[in-house]
């Protein structure tokens, strides 16, 4: 039976001061007072069930939010394909890379305690950053290498943006995931019985892809931010994160490893085969165990690790909708948000310093507002948030390696074809 109320969240950062602010998010009875048709909506359902029907997803959880309002949020097919048990609108995700965006917030929410400074090398802080080098050349057959000197150290604004060189382990290039794997540095999708400090000081002795600040490169920079986190706090990184941001906003559903009274609700990770999904017969990235947030795992990836729920995500969204502030508590100040949203100029993409919000520079090929970001996860998870028409869409299906990614631009597309103000 489909969960549906017609509620939702919408991601949008303003960079003025929201005309109302809502403490927190509340349904609306009908999508129009919010300026959204009711039956215009229901095309989400025809596209969402035909996914579900030809098997390109096992299911999804949507959510929409305008101007603070729930307006939709329904909860299509199934949480495990096998049991035929039906997918719930509260049912867990594993969200990937959308642990980035949070990751970028506690750091700042540091910074804005004059923890550090923004240009400051990472070696102040991990000493085994001191004298970078960068990859000279590289053997496949044994994965040996040379390096040369880098230009310069690693800053903390560069692992913000990704500009500091570093890879990423298990999805990187070639030459970096065989050195990240020789040296036993993981991916943080599941790695649940290492140390996140003991392996960020390793990553601090390893070559860098290029030299610090030349271009964008996708790495392992918010797993550092995560252990500097610590380092800059004094506390495990989840207690951090539970402590300061996720019970003040209410994010009671987002973890690194979920309780056991929870576990259930973790929906089962398919794979992908010609397009039709397939229950994984392989281990995911590290050849790591899929179902590790039911673990009790010690590993607190900053860059991969969270998993969460459609309507704790859209809370933690909202907080910048509302500059900074959501239930009655301010984690930062509307100057740190517009940072956050700030182009920092990296050669390569359009990436301010909350990374996870990629914003974009124009609309001229996109129905979304000018000033608009977004990001996804692995597993098929997907966001946007525009300003302009305080809006936030997310929608979360359960698919690794998946032939159908599209499901979120589609998504995208008849959120907006249903404005009717």
């Amino acid at each position: 039976m489909r969960n549906i109320l017609f509620a939702g969240i919408l991601f949008c950062f303003a960079f003025t001061p929201a005309v109302s602010q809502p403490k927190t998010l509340t349904p609306v009875s009908k999508p129009e007072e919010v300026g959204l048709a009711t039956d215009r909506l229901s095309r989400i359902d025809k596209m969402v069930d035909e996914y579900v029907a030809n098997k390109w997803v096992p299911g999804a959880v949507v959510l929409i939010v305008r101007n603070g309002k729930i307006v939709y949020h329904i909860a299509y097919g199934y949480s495990d394909v096998e049991t035929k048990t039906a997918l719930k609108k509260d049912n867990i995700f594993r969200i990937a890379s959308q642990s980035k965006a949070v990751t970028a917030l506690a750091a700042l929410m540091l910074w804005e305690e004059g923890k550090y400074l923004l240009d400051e090398p990472v070696s102040k802080y991990i000493p085994e950053f001191k004298n970078p080098t960068v990859l000279k050349t590289f053997n496949p057959k044994d994965s040996s290498y040379t390096t040369e000197p880098a230009k310069s150290e690693v800053t903390i604004r560069q692992l913000f943006t990704h500009s500091s060189g570093i890879d990423y382990a298990a999805i990187g290039s070639s030459e970096f995931k065989a050195i990240y794997a020789k040296a036993g540095v993981p991916s943080g999708i599941g790695n649940n019985d290492a140390v996140l400090g003991e392996k960020m000081r390793i990553l601090g002795k390893l070559p860098l892809k290029h030299n610090p600040g030349e271009k964008w490169t996708y790495g392992l920079n918010n797993d550092l931010l995560g252990y500097l986190v610590e380092v800059w706090s004094g506390m495990p990184f989840d207690e951090f994160l539970k402590k300061r941001i996720f019970d003040p906003l209410g994010m009671k559903d987002t973890y690194f490893y979920l309780p056991k009274e929870k576990h259930s609700r973790l929906v089962t990770l398919y794979t992908d085969k010609d397009g039709i999904i397939l229950k994984p017969q392989v281990k995911a990235y590290d050849h790591v165990d899929p179902n590790y947030p039911n673990t009790a795992g010690t590993y607190f990836s900053g860059g991969a690790g969270l998993s969460s729920t459609v309507e704790d995500y859209a809370k933690f969204l909202q907080l910048f909708l509302n500059n900074g502030q959501y239930n009655g508590v301010r984690l930062l100040s509307r100057k740190t948000i517009e940072l956050m949203l700030t182009d920092q100029h990296v050669t390569g993409t359009h990436v301010g310093l909350g990374f996870g919000l990629e914003t974009m520079d124009n609309d001229y090929q996109s129905v979304v507002s000018l000033g608009s970001f977004s990001w996804g996860g692995a597993f098929n998870t997907h966001y946007w948030a525009d300003p302009k028409e305080k809006l936030i869409g997310l929608i979360f299906t359960n698919i690794y390696q998946s032939s159908h990614w599209d499901i979120g631009d589609k998504f995208k597309t008849l959120t907006y074809q249903s404005f009717a103000d």
